[in-house]
């Protein structure tokens, strides 16, 4: 029924915007304004269609629902978890909706459905859109996107019985406002929920000043928030129970349904400049305090057209009576008002003094709103007021001027054209002035105001047309009520950086933050320095200087630490600004450049932006299957025009059966064996803590006459009193053909006797040498006579990284057509053992299981928990949960691990 009320209210909307006369508009808006104004009906109506619950389904289990953020530096990377079970007794869709912050980009999503997992990647949009075409020429997958609320939406068809698993990642830098950094969670599971868990993990090097959390999901669950808070550290959990989550105490339905947030700031020295390097990436931060405000000069344009009328007006009157009162004696002021004309309180800028306060608030309140909407001549006449109050030198050469525009609405009288509006105010604003936009409701052309204001040095917010708007006009005004500074450059020396983003500012307000990021250029410098001018009262010149490899150390401590921060960091940066630059962007050419930047470096950082799509594959019974999700080119798409929101929108249909995925063995990072047993549907984990240049057999076979053996290379120092160990040489010899295939961490090498082949890991070849196969694309595949494949991944780490190096991934399918004499730590697990699994309990971390384990005849304490998967994101990897068994494998393995280690890369194994 709402869905339909939506849609009916919509059309006539739309109708009386185009057809009826604007005396009829403005009746109807006044009507509607009396009890409750027109924007806001629409899209309170919009919000219902789309405001959804996290898990959608009847006859649902939700086993768990996870979200954590971590926070290094400012920057926020989350993940929302959950895992869903159909337990009805007819196949069903499932749904997953989060919603996210309106500036985040979403990077990863992974969906397991019965044992299948879809990865997602982000590439060029139309790539990604070819790809997808193909999976759905076919009938097997479905996608659609649509512009409304930021929600990312995904929706899986599965049979009775299925388990559904879906994993979101987004990334967003913290802004800093008031004094406050604010990261906030939308959490709505839609259902009680046995593991429902919010963890936020802070970690700022500087040291946390504060930190606090609040929530809007009521006063019973505002006192379970737990926070732990040291000098540089602060962890902030949110754990109810099932019994907790209930609205009632015998309730079914949950009272999680809100939002949390997590309030801090950092600690600042003297000199208010911060400067990190990681990762060959620097990021300076910058915010002053101890600074006297500027003195302002602004004009207030407020719209008082017929659609104004009602609750927009009084909350706007509520609103600039609270900001008038908050001027100073220093400050200077008038107001414009317009609808089809344009009026002046006063023709020129006066002094803010109680009496001129108390007259501008009398005219206000006095204002009757009526007719159409003439925002050109309006912002034409205040940027005329501030070019004679500057000429008459009536304003102090060191204080900051602006206007506010306040409207609701699109233009109808006078000059409409958008752009030709753009351009009249360039022209004629000085570099030394600003523009505010502030947009109430929905149907105002948010885009419009949004470019208009960064074409002339400020920003564009929207404002809910409820009875909240006063405090949000007001809040933001707090914003940029107190100007501490002008001409703000940071600067860094000319050989030491490179790609730098914005670093000249025209202003800095009390309680913000001003942020640079750049790239290292190689170079035997130790530390960075950078530069900041700025003028004030009195010119400011302020040095910084950081350690360049001082911080990658810290990290690799931090457990719950974001080690890739600064990278990203400069990334978001740099697409954000290239999206403004491009809204701005003259000529078609200067938009095709700048979209070729943007699409480059969002499938670098894997950012699902206006211009990349993610694709979303999988693969069922050996066949891909390709689902997308992007976000939208144009932001007036959707029920509520120029929201500039989004929702990505996944759609698989499973129609029969259980997937089956081709179960895999995998040995990955210092080193982590994953053994999958496809008869016990169940995977078997264990390390093995050898010494760097030690040999290990993973596969000896003489009945094929194949070993696969791997050399193991050290940390370059050691962590936690010891020396991790990764694969750095895989070998596959094939002593039937005489050809050994080398893959090295530097270059891979295929011999046969003195044929022999080399390239390095930036090439792609496909080579045969006597039925040994080898191909490289993106990784290495080597195949013996059809029967035996090996996968070998790379995973580089940055050159100077102080602990960590450069390492080798294997997986091998369960498919491998060995011989009946195979061993190895691999091999021997081709005969499956029996295994029997029982006294599954909660261990010492609630977050893994522990239990006893018989195999071999052996009793193992075995616990709960994962290891990673890097076939398809070779960055973050997908989760593969699995039962750890410990001391390298005992009991699980045929002997001691030592007996594995080989002499030679071509050794065979002898008897264990």
């Amino acid at each position: 029924i709402i869905q339909n009320m939506c849609i009916i209210i919509i059309i006539f909307y739309v109708a009386y915007l185009y057809f009826f006369p604007q005396e009829v508009q403005a009746v109807y808006k006044w009507l509607l304004g009396n009890f409750y104004n027109v924007n806001s009906l629409i899209y309170g109506m919009c919000f219902v269609c789309v405001c959804m619950q996290a898990i959608q389904g009847n006859d649902i289990t939700v086993k768990s629902y996870k979200v954590e953020s971590r926070i290094t530096s400012r920057f926020a990377h989350t993940t929302v978890k959950s895992s869903v079970v159909n337990s009805g007794a007819n196949a069903q869709s499932i749904g997953f909706n989060v919603q996210i912050p309106k500036r985040a980009f979403i990077n990863n999503f992974t969906m397991n459905v019965n044992g299948i997992t879809f990865v997602g990647s982000v590439k060029e949009k139309t790539v990604a859109r070819n790809l997808y075409a193909q999976a759905r020429a076919r009938g097997k997958a479905a996608g659609i996107v649509r512009y409304t609320m930021e929600t990312f939406r995904t929706e899986v068809h599965v049979p009775p019985g299925s388990k559904v698993e879906f994993e979101l990642h987004y990334q967003e830098m913290m802004q800093r406002k008031l004094g406050v950094y604010q990261h906030t969670l939308h959490l709505q599971p839609g259902r009680l929920v046995p593991l429902l868990q919010v963890d936020v993990y802070i970690f700022e090097p500087k040291g946390i000043k504060f930190v606090t959390a609040s929530n809007t999901l009521g006063e019973h669950l505002s006192e379970l928030t737990k926070i732990t808070h040291t000098k540089e550290k602060a962890h902030i959990v949110f754990k109810p129970t099932l019994q907790q989550q209930r609205k009632c105490e015998n309730c079914t339905e949950s009272s999680v349904d809100g939002e949390f947030t997590v309030n801090y700031d950092v600690e600042r020295e003297s000199n208010a400049g911060e400067l990190q390097v990681s990762d060959g990436h620097f990021v300076q931060f910058f915010a002053p305090s101890d600074l006297s405000p500027l003195s302002k000069n602004i004009v207030f344009v407020i719209d008082v057209s017929g659609s104004m009328w009602g609750l927009k007006m009084k909350q706007t009157v509520e609103a600039m009576k609270a900001i008038l009162d908050d001027l100073s004696m220093d400050d200077y002021f008038s107001i414009i008002d317009f609808n089809h004309n344009v009026r002046c309180w006063n023709e020129d800028l006066v002094q803010a003094s109680s009496i001129q306060a108390n007259e501008a608030k009398k005219y206000i309140q006095s204002i009757k709103p009526n007719g159409g909407t003439n925002i050109n001549e309006a912002l034409l006449r205040a940027v005329q007021m501030l070019v004679r109050a500057s000429n008459q030198g009536l304003t102090d050469p060191r204080s900051v001027s602006m206007i506010i525009l306040v409207s609701d609405g699109d233009p109808t009288v006078g000059e409409i054209k958008l752009n030709t509006i753009q351009k009249n105010v360039k022209r004629v604003m000085r570099e030394e002035f600003s523009l505010y936009s502030l947009g109430i409701g929905f149907d105002v052309d948010f885009d419009f105001l949004e470019r208009i204001a960064m074409d002339n040095r400020g920003i564009a917010q929207r404002i809910n047309a409820n009875h909240d708007a006063a405090e949000q006009l007001k809040t933001f005004y707090s914003q940029v009520s107190s100007p501490l500074l002008r001409t703000i450059s940071i600067h860094f020396p000319e050989n030491a950086v490179n790609n730098v983003t914005q670093n000249r500012f025209d202003k800095f307000f009390h309680g913000s933050e001003l942020i640079v990021a750049g790239k290292l250029q190689p170079s035997d410098f130790t530390t960075l320095q950078s530069i900041t001018t700025a003028s004030a009262n009195m010119d400011l010149n302020i040095q910084t200087e950081a350690d360049i490899h001082g911080l990658d150390s810290v990290l690799s401590t931090h457990q719950h630490s974001f080690t890739g921060f600064a990278r990203q960091m400069w990334a978001y940066i740099t697409v954000n600004q290239l999206l403004a630059e491009r809204s701005l962007a003259s000529t078609a050419n200067k938009k095709r450049r700048i979209t070729q930047r943007i699409m480059a470096l969002a499938v670098e950082h894997q950012f699902v932006t206006p211009f990349t799509a993610m694709l979303v594959e999988g693969h069922d019974q050996g066949r891909a299957e390709r689902l997308i999700a992007d976000s939208p080119r144009d932001s007036r798409h959707g029920c509520c025009s120029g929201t500039k929101s989004k929702q990505f929108i996944l759609k698989y249909n499973i129609t029969s059966g259980k997937l089956e995925s081709t179960a895999i063995t995998i040995v990955e990072n210092d080193p982590h064996f994953i053994i999958h047993l496809p008869k016990s549907n169940m995977d078997i984990c264990f390390n093995i803590d050898s010494k760097p240049g030690h040999i290990l057999n993973l596969i000896s076979d003489p009945g094929t006459g194949v070993t696969i053996n791997g050399q193991l290379v050290g940390s370059k120092k050691m962590k936690n009193n010891k020396i991790d160990t990764y694969f750095g040489t895989i070998s596959i010899y094939s002593k039937t053909h005489g050809v050994q295939a080398v893959v090295g961490t530097n270059r891979i090498d295929l011999m046969e006797g003195r044929n022999n082949h080399s390239f390095s890991w930036g090439a792609t070849a496909e080579l045969v040498l006597n039925r040994v196969t080898i191909v490289k694309e993106a990784h290495v595949t080597v195949t013996v006579d059809g029967k035996i494949s090996v996968m070998v991944l790379l995973h580089r780490v940055w050159k100077k990284h102080p602990i960590q190096v450069d390492f080798l991934g294997i997986y091998m399918s369960n498919a491998n057509k060995y011989s009946t004499q195979v061993h190895g730590l691999i091999g021997q697990f081709a005969k499956e053992p029996e295994v029997k699994l029982y006294g599954v309990h909660e261990g010492a971390d609630p977050k893994k299981k522990e239990a006893t384990m018989e195999v071999k005849g052996n009793k193992l304490a075995v616990t709960r928990g994962w290891q990673k998967d890097y076939r398809r994101d070779k960055k973050r990897g997908s989760d593969v949960y699995c039962w750890f068994i410990h001391n390298s494998g005992k009991g699980f393995i045929d002997g001691s691990y030592t007996s594995y280690i080989l002499p030679q890369l071509d050794s065979f194994l002898t008897s264990i």
